[in-house]
C-alpha cells in the first residue's frame, strides 16, 4: 500500500514539473518577442534612419559659428626644451585648409605681462589644449600650472584636453590625466594628423551643439 501511495504522489510532482518546463518556455518567448518588436519599434528605426547632419568646413568657418567664440583653436602646452618640435606641430596646423589658430606662448604671448596671466588667458581664450608631455614638460612648473589650469577649464575634457606622450615612459604619465586617453608621438607625421584631427573633431561638435540650441 505505501508503495502504490509513493506511486502516486511522484506523479503530481513530475506533473508539476513539466508545467513548470512548459510555462518557462513559453514565458520566454514573448521576451524575445517583445525584444525583437521593440527593436523594430518606430522610435528605433526613425533614429536610426536619421544621420546626424554633416559639419562641413565651412559650416565650421562661416562668421556666425560657435568655432569664433574663442580667440584661439588650439594652445600648445609645452616646455621651452621642446619648442623646435612645437613649431613643427604649429606650422602643420596652421597651414591645414582649416587654418587651425594656435596659441605658441613664445610668440603670441604680449610683452610685459605677466606669465601667470598669459597662462590663464591662452587657456580660457582656446577650445583645445595640447599637453606635449615630454620629460621636460614634467619637470616645468608652468606646463604643470597651465595643465591644471586646463583641468579646472574643463573637468570633464569632452576631447578638449589632448595629452601627447613623448620619451615618457607611461609610470610618468601625469596623474592628473589618468582618466584621458593620449596620442603616443612614436612617427611625428601621423601624431600630427591625430591632433588635427581630434581638434576637428571637437570643433565640428561645438558646431552641431550650437546649431541644434538655435533650431
Amino acid at each position: 500500500g505505501w508503495f502504490r501511495r509513493l506511486l502516486h504522489k511522484s506523479k503530481p510532482s513530475s506533473m508539476v514539473e513539466n508545467n513548470l518546463n512548459s510555462n518557462s518556455s513559453t514565458s520566454s518567448s514573448p521576451s524575445s518577442s517583445s525584444a525583437e518588436s521593440s527593436s523594430s519599434s518606430p522610435t528605433t528605426s526613425l533614429a536610426r534612419s536619421i544621420p546626424l547632419s554633416p559639419i562641413s568646413v565651412s559650416d565650421i568657418n562661416a562668421s556666425g559659428s560657435a568655432r569664433w567664440t574663442k580667440s584661439y583653436d588650439v594652445c600648445i602646452c609645452h616646455s621651452e626644451v621642446d619648442l623646435e618640435l612645437v613649431e613643427e606641430l604649429v606650422s602643420y596646423l596652421e597651414n591645414q585648409p582649416e587654418s587651425f589658430r594656435c596659441f605658441l606662448q613664445l610668440r603670441d604671448a604680449a610683452p610685459g605681462s605677466a606669465v601667470v596671466t598669459e597662462l590663464c588667458d591662452a587657456v580660457q581664450n582656446s577650445h583645445c589644449w595640447v599637453m606635449l608631455i615630454t620629460p621636460g614638460f614634467l619637470g616645468d612648473p608652468w606646463c604643470k600650472y597651465q595643465m591644471h589650469q586646463a583641468l579646472a577649464e574643463a573637468p570633464m575634457a569632452n576631447g578638449r584636453t589632448i595629452p601627447v606622450l613623448k620619451d615618457v615612459e607611461r609610470k610618468d604619465y601625469p596623474k592628473e590625466l589618468r582618466n584621458l586617453y593620449y596620442i603616443s608621438m612614436r612617427l611625428k607625421e601621423n601624431s600630427f594628423k591625430q591632433i588635427r584631427d581630434t581638434v576637428m573633431r571637437y570643433l565640428q561638435e561645438l558646431c552641431r551643439s550650437s546649431t541644434s540650441r538655435m533650431e
